[in-house]
């Protein structure tokens, strides 16, 4: 049985943008399964003892745009360190990413979510905007009056809570996380040790 990657993400997080290409490289290069989670983070840390980012530090800030421009330049991913649109309204993205999973699969709902996160920070799109979005769905080869709809549907709202009661119940706190069996990665600068965690079957 291949292993299986639950991938707890944020889809306003530069964070989990950083390392979008990473994860699915490192799955497909060990045949693991990877499935997406777009959860609540603001519930997530209001139940864990985290802080939005409007709620921390000046300090905390300070280094958090330090760190960003130091990923940035390592990776060579030209993201903007204060895009236009962040923080963007997530729950109409999120309920579209979870209405693609539950009737296509995770694969086109992690494709959807990570040109999402491009969208925000690398093309500095409004990615809280339905127009947006529908664009967002043509170009990932989705239709996009169909899951424009769908997203709006309550039940996908109600997964997404769900799932966030799921995540918490799994000791996931910060984006992104990488969950293997009872092993949890948080971040992206955890992803070395993701592979390992991989290499080892």
């Amino acid at each position: 049985m291949p292993l299986m990657i639950d991938y707890y993400v944020s889809l306003n997080s530069p964070w989990t943008h950083l390392g979008a290409a990473r994860i699915e490289a490192l799955a497909t290069s060990h045949g693991a399964s990877l499935r997406i989670w777009p959860v609540d983070f603001g519930a997530i840390f209001a139940a864990s003892g985290g802080l939005p980012l409007p709620r921390r530090s000046p300090q905390r800030q300070a280094y958090r745009l330090q760190e960003l421009a130091r990923w940035r330049d390592h990776l060579g991913l030209p993201i903007q360190i204060r895009p236009k649109h962040f923080p963007a309204k997530e729950l109409p993205a999120a309920t579209i990413v979870i209405a693609v999973r539950e009737t296509l699969g995770h694969a086109p709902a992690i494709r959807l979510a990570h040109r999402i996160l491009r969208a925000c920070w690398e093309d500095e799109l409004d990615t809280g905007d339905l127009p947006t979005l529908a664009q967002l769905l043509g170009e990932v080869g989705l239709d996009a009056p169909r899951f424009l709809a769908l997203g709006q549907e309550p039940r996908f709202a109600a997964l997404r809570e769900s799932d966030t009661e799921a995540a918490l119940a799994r000791g996931v706190f910060g984006a992104p996380s990488y969950v293997i069996g009872e092993d949890i990665f948080w971040g992206q600068d955890r992803l070395d040790f993701v592979a390992r965690r991989l290499a080892r079957g």
